[in-house]
C-alpha cells in the first residue's frame, strides 16, 4: 500500500548523517519524510546503568549477523531516533588534512579522497557550531587550518587530568583539550561546566544521556527540525528495498515495513530525492537487497564496491592503575596526536590517543574474568575502579575490498573482516603508552586491556566506527557514488552516512559525516531550487 503522499526529499536514517541534512532542509519550506527503523529511545535509570547498558546490552539491536567463517556474533547496533549518536562518546574530531590524501602504512596504502581538507573546512565549522563542540583550535599540531575557533570553551580537565596534561607537557608532548559535543553552561570566567540537571556527565561515552546533555542527532538536530510543519518523521519504519523505474535510473519507491514487529504493514513512500543514511553496513545493505534486472549485482552497484571497502578503527581500550586515587567524574577532556604519522623509530602512522569515560566497578566487574591475574589481586573491583585511568588508543583500518558485508538469500548478514589488518601501528602506540607510564603517576605493571570497547561481545562485533561500504569518487569504476554522494547510476539517489569514505584516518568520524551531510544539504537545496 501507498501512504499517497508524495515528498521532496526522503531520507532514511536519523543519525549524524540523516539526522544533521534533515536539519539542513528544513528551514527550506520542502516536504521532507524522516524515515527511522527504530523508535525513541525511553528516557529511563537504565540509560546510566553501567550493567544494563554495557553488561546486559539492554538497548542493543536483538540481531546477529555471521562472520565469514559462519561463526554467529552480536553487532554493535542501535536503532533509535538518532540513529547510533544515541550512544557515541560525542568525540567530534575533524579528519586531519593529510588522511585527505594517499598514505603509506605499514600493511598497505590509505587511498586519497577527491576532495581534500579544504573542501570540507566550512562544513566542519559549521558542523562544530551545530552540535556544540567544546574545544579550543590550534592546541593540536596535527590540526589544519580553521575558518573561526570553536563556539564553545574546551571543558576543563579535572585535577588528576590535568596533572596528567602537564606530566606528558613535561615529555615534550602536545596534549589537548578534546573536543566534544555536550550541552554545557559557562563559568563566570568563560570555563564550560556541567549545567545543573546534567549532573551525570561521566556517562557521556557509551550511555544514552538521561538529561539529554550530550549533543546527539536526535536532540540537535531531528526535534528542531520537526518544529517545522514540512517536515514529517516516521519511526518503526524498516526500509526493506528501493524500486526503481525501467529504466534503472531513477528510485520510484521506498518499500518499508511499518509498525512493531507481528503487526507491521508494508508502505510504500515516493520522493523526487531518496537519502540512505542507515549506518555503513546497514546502507550496503538495503543497496544489494534493492537489486533489479537493471542494477543485477544491487542498486548502484555497476563498479561490484557496494559492500566492500569495509572499515573500522583498530581500537584498543586500557585502564591504567593510578599510584594514587582518581576522583575525576568527567574523564574525556584529553587527547594526543603526537605519534599519528609516525615517530623517530617508526616509519608509518601509529594514531591518537583520548581518555575514555570513567571506568566503575560493574564494567570492570563484567571484564573481570579476561582480566583474571592481570590486575593487583588485592585490589577490590571498586578499589580498582577509584585509581583508574582510562586511555582509548586509535589506528587506521584499511580499505580492502575483500573487508565486506553480503547478504544472503534467507536474509542472513554476513562480515568478512581481517582483523589482524594493519594492527602494527596500533602496537607501536600502546608501547609508546606503556612506556611513559611510570613518568604519569601509574603503574608501569598494572595496564588492562580491553580488547572490545566497553563491550564484551567479538572483536568484529564492535561497529561503532564503520565506514566504506559505498565509497564515493569521480570514477564510476572504482566507486559508487559521485563527489556530491549521488549515485552515479542511479539520478536521485544519496548516501550521507560514513560508507562515504574512501579511508577512515584515525579520528572519530561522526564529525566528518555531519559536515558532510550539511555539504550534501547545500547541493540538494541548489538542485531542488
Amino acid at each position: 500500500m501507498s501512504d499517497g503522499t508524495h515528498y521532496d526529499v526522503i531520507v532514511i536514517g536519523s543519525g549524524a548523517g540523516g539526522g544533521t541534512l534533515v536539519h539542513r532542509l528544513a528551514p527550506s519550506g520542502k516536504r521532507v519524510l524522516l524515515l527511522e527503523r527504530g523508535d525513541y529511545l525511553p528516557r529511563e535509570r537504565d540509560n546510566w546503568d553501567s550493567t544494563a547498558v554495557f553488561v546486559k546490552a539492554k538497548y542493543r539491536a536483538p540481531e546477529f549477523w555471521y562472520d565469514k567463517h559462519g561463526r554467529e556474533f552480536p553487532p554493535e547496533v542501535n536503532y533509535y531516533v538518532g540513529g547510533n549518536t544515541k550512544f557515541y562518546g560525542a568525540a567530534l574530531f575533524r579528519l586531519r588534512p593529510r588522511d585527505f590524501g594517499e598514505i603509506r602504512h605499514h600493511d598497505g596504502v590509505s587511498p586519497a579522497w577527491p576532495l581534500d581538507y579544504g573542501d570540507f573546512e566550512p562544513y566542519y565549522t559549521q558542523a562544530e557550531h551545530l552540535y556544540f563542540v567544546h574545544g579550543r583550535h590550534g592546541e593540536d599540531p596535527t590540526g589544519g587550518p580553521v575558518s573561526a575557533p570553536y563556539a564553545y570553551p574546551p571543558v576543563e580537565h579535572e585535577p588528576r587530568i590535568q596533572r596528567l596534561s602537564d606530566d606528558l607537557e613535561k615529555q615534550g608532548l602536545h596534549p589537548f583539550h578534546l573536543p566534544i559535543g555536550v550541552r554545557l553552561t559557562q563559568d563566570a570566567y568563560g570555563r564550560a561546566t556541567r549545567t545543573s540537571t546534567c549532573i551525570r556527565c561521566d556517562r557521556v561515552d557509551g550511555f544514552p544521556c538521561l538529561v539529554e546533555g550530550k549533543s546527539d542527532a536526535h536532540v540537535v538536530c531531528v526535534d528542531p527540525a520537526l518544529a517545522h510543519e514540512n517536515v514529517e518523521l516516521v519511526t518503526n519504519a524498516h526500509v526493506r528495498r528501493l524500486e526503481t523505474d525501467a529504466t534503472g535510473r531513477t528510485v520510484t519507491g521506498v518499500v518499508a515495513e511499518v509498525g512493531d514487529e507481528g503487526a507491521a504493514r508494508t508502505t510504500t513512500y515516493t520522493g523526487d530525492i531518496v537519502v540512505v543514511s542507515c549506518g555503513a553496513v546497514n546502507s550496503a545493505l538495503l543497496l544489494l537487497a534493492s537489486a533489479n534486472d537493471r542494477h543485477p549485482q544491487g542498486l548502484a552497484n555497476g563498479s561490484g564496491v557496494v559492500g566492500r571497502h569495509y572499515m573500522r578503527h583498530n581500537n584498543l581500550a586500557l585502564m591504567a592503575v593510578s599510584r594514587e586515587p582518581n576522583d575525576t567524574r568527567f574523564q574525556k577532556t584529553l587527547a594526543l596526536n603526537d605519534w599519528y604519522a609516525g615517530s623517530d623509530d617508526w616509519d608509518y602512522p601509529l594514531g591518537g590517543i583520548q581518555m575514555l569515560g570513567k571506568s566503575d566497578a560493574e564494567q570492570i566487574r563484567a571484564e573481570a574474568p579476561r582480566w583474571a591475574g592481570a590486575a593487583a589481586p588485592e585490589m577490590p573491583f571498586e578499589v580498582l575502579a577509584h585509581h583508574a585511568v582510562d586511555f582509548w588508543l586509535c589506528g587506521e583500518d584499511l580499505p580492502h575490498p575483500d573487508n565486506r558485508v553480503t547478504v544472503d538469500r534467507n536474509g542472513a548478514v554476513r562480515l568478512a573482516l581481517d582483523e589482524r589488518n594493519n594492527i602494527a601501528g596500533l602496537k607501536q602506540l600502546r608501547l609508546k603508552l606503556q612506556g611513559m607510564l611510570g613518568r604519569l603517576g601509574m603503574h608501569e605493571d598494572h595496564l588492562l586491556d580491553h580488547s572490545v570497547y566497553l563491550h564484551k561481545g567479538m572483536p568484529i562485533g564492535a561497529t561503532a566506527h564503520q565506514a566504506g561500504t559505498v565509497r564515493f569518487g569521480v570514477d564510476p569504476a572504482g566507486s559508487a557514488l559521485d563527489t556530491y554522494c549521488r549515485a552515479h547510476e542511479v539520478d536521485n539517489l544519496y548516501v550521507v552516512d560514513t560508507g562515504f569514505f574512501p579511508s577512515i584516518g584515525a579520528v572519530n568520524p561522526s564529525l566528518t559525516a555531519m559536515a558532510n551531510a550539511l555539504r550534501v544539504g547545500d547541493h540538494l537545496l541548489e538542485r531542488l531550487g
